[in-house]
């Protein structure tokens, strides 16, 4: 893997499924969500679960764009009108206090992500040879994730999606990485776990590679391929 970063500047990194993963196994569904709901939400279809997420998800894209001083209390805010959708789209029938509790637990309980066990070693020893940064989808909780797992200090830059109200692979993303690290987009390596969002580095001249980390979550793929953020080094 040498080869392919030997003469690049910058790494960029996506988080979820490429730096950590959840607790639970699901993004929405923590340990805390699964402990309140309890056998309500085994009830529901699969087909049901999928509508629900759909709608509350759809809430939180339309409303994606945070800023300000009190941007992690308006994650949370978000995160409880999305939780109040899903138990009316299942019929869970969460109290107040249930949602409230759900709400908080996914904007501010860092034990529902799980660092993968090379990223910190691979990540530190990376930024003495690199420039580091960070795309990704996310919410600003992202901000206390990095420090919870000691690793914030070795990123240089970031483009969070919240910031600029887009996903990847839209272009305005992968723009303003590159406008934020100032080099030339061939100096540059995106690592994520979506082809269709290296699909879009690509077009914008970043060298794309996969990373399949979680088991069972593969994808064919044109790019370079690793399994794990060791084989970088």
């Amino acid at each position: 893997m040498d080869e392919i970063i030997a003469d690049k500047k910058v790494i960029f990194f996506d988080m979820g499924n490429t730096i950590d993963y959840p607790a639970s196994g699901d993004w929405w569904f923590t340990n805390k969500f699964n402990e309140i709901v309890g056998d309500r939400v085994k009830k529901c279809s699969q087909e049901q679960i999928h509508q629900a997420m759909e709608a509350g998800v759809k809430y939180l894209n339309d409303n994606h764009l945070i800023s300000g001083e009190n941007a992690e209390e308006e994650e949370y805010r978000q995160l409880l009108f999305f939780y109040r959708i899903i138990s009316d789209e299942l019929e869970l029938h969460m109290t107040e206090d249930e949602l409230t509790c759900a709400a908080r637990d996914r904007a501010f309980n860092m034990d529902n992500y799980i660092i993968f066990p090379d990223a910190k070693k691979v990540i530190t020893m990376l930024s003495k040879t690199h420039r580091l940064g960070i795309i990704s989808d996310t919410w600003p909780s992202i901000d206390l994730q990095l420090r919870t797992f000691d690793i914030k200090q070795y990123f240089s830059f970031t483009t969070y999606s919240f910031e600029l109200g887009v996903f990847k692979p839209d272009r305005r993303m992968f723009l303003d990485a590159l406008n934020k690290c100032g080099c030339d987009a061939s100096e540059t390596v995106f690592i994520d776990d979506i082809p269709g969002n290296l699909d879009g580095a690509a077009a914008c001249g970043i060298t794309p590679i996969l990373i399949s980390a979680v088991p069972g979550r593969d994808f064919e793929t044109q790019y370079t391929k690793i399994h794990s953020l060791s084989e970088l080094l």
